[in-house]
């Protein structure tokens, strides 16, 4: 129980840093900011573990992950208004 809570907390923090590194509008619930951050600490691990080994990832990497996931979000949001 206590890994579901900090995987939690750690992809609110990590989505809501990859939010703020998007300038404009990032109008997101707290469960879909939750999952970027996920995604983003996912895609960022993988990215690390095969540029750096088995020491690579880290919070920058994670954040940049959760960064491009809100920046495709916003980018397919943006087709569909328009």
């Amino acid at each position: 129980m206590g890994f579901i809570i900090g995987l939690l907390i750690t992809g609110l923090v990590v989505g809501a840093l990859g939010r703020l590194a998007i300038p404009g509008p990032n109008p997101m619930s707290l469960p879909v900011t939750i999952a970027v951050g996920v995604g983003g600490a996912l895609l960022g691990g993988v990215v690390g573990r095969l540029l750096f080994g088995e020491n690579g990832g880290g919070l920058l990497l994670a954040v940049a992950g959760a960064a491009l996931i809100v920046w495709l979000l916003q980018r397919n949001s943006d087709k569909i208004r328009h």
